[in-house]
């Protein structure tokens, strides 16, 4: 069973991969920029030349999709990363420590948290203007409270188990009991949250795009470019269909593969 499990996440991760991958040589596996427009082209339907056809500016679709995934992908990861740390770290130190400085972050996080996440996320990418690199700023800023209560919760019951009291005794600093002894307990858990987090915050990315709060046009981006061509649903589907099924098979990958990590994680907890 474990056996199973494990090829299945293998060729999950082997199929993200191949995507990344090609998505980093799309220019020059199709011979084809995502930027460069043929106007004479546009909007030309599916083809031997064009496989997926091509937008309103006579760009290749498939090479623009392609392009898109390498940013999506890689804000998304890194989003993941960066919300997953400044929460964690934050939760160690609430769950390991007590006094008013620990009420008051955990208040804050708590306040992060009323807010609908991609309501909130609307409201900060606003404020902050658009662009790719605010629009992962504003979900990280809605993102990072959840690891922090998943964390604090995992933490608390350990700082009182007798290991922990045995490494306070033998001196011990805090940063060493902190990371040394209870960060390697609560890892697994944070890592599987974060793995079931990139589907969201793919779909976040893509919509804040959509509102015109994330990437801009000429930015290959697939919420972007399914705002652009919204006006040719009906004359040119294909240019809305294209990027709004890589959202689909990319969420669902990760879902997938996040899945198959929580239930591998789960047997060997169990075993």
């Amino acid at each position: 069973m474990a056996s199973h499990k494990r090829k299945k996440i293998t060729l999950l991760l082997g199929l993200i991969l191949l995507g990344l991958i090609a998505s980093c040589l799309a220019e020059y596996i199709l011979h084809y920029s995502p930027y460069e427009q043929h106007l004479s082209l546009a909007l030309q339907g599916p083809s031997f030349q064009h496989w997926l056809g091509t937008d309103v500016y006579g760009r290749d679709l498939l090479a623009r999709t392609l392009a898109g995934a390498k940013l999506t992908i890689i804000t998304a990861l890194a989003v993941a990363l960066l919300s997953a740390l400044i929460g964690s770290c934050i939760g160690l130190f609430c769950g390991y420590r007590q006094g008013k400085a620990v009420t008051c972050l955990l208040r804050l996080a708590d306040i992060f948290l009323s807010f609908p996440t991609m309501v909130f996320a609307i409201a900060v990418a606003g404020i902050l203007g658009g662009g790719t690199f605010n629009a992962a700023a504003a979900i990280t800023a809605v993102t990072w409270p959840k690891y922090t209560r998943l964390v604090r919760n995992l933490v608390s019951p350990l700082r009182r188990e007798y290991y922990i009291e045995a490494a306070q005794m033998s001196g011990f600093t805090t940063g060493q009991i902190l990371f040394q002894q209870i960060l390697p307990e609560v890892i697994g858990p944070v890592f599987i949250t974060a793995a079931l987090d990139l589907g969201t915050i793919i779909t976040e990315i893509a919509g804040l795009s959509f509102l015109g709060l994330g990437a801009a046009p000429p930015a290959a981006e697939w919420g972007s470019m399914m705002s652009s061509s919204r006006l040719y649903m009906q004359t040119a589907p294909w240019t809305v269909f294209v990027p709004g099924a890589a959202i689909v098979i990319t969420v669902a990958l990760f879902q997938l593969l996040a899945d198959s990590l929580r239930d591998f994680f789960d047997t060997k907890l169990v075993r």
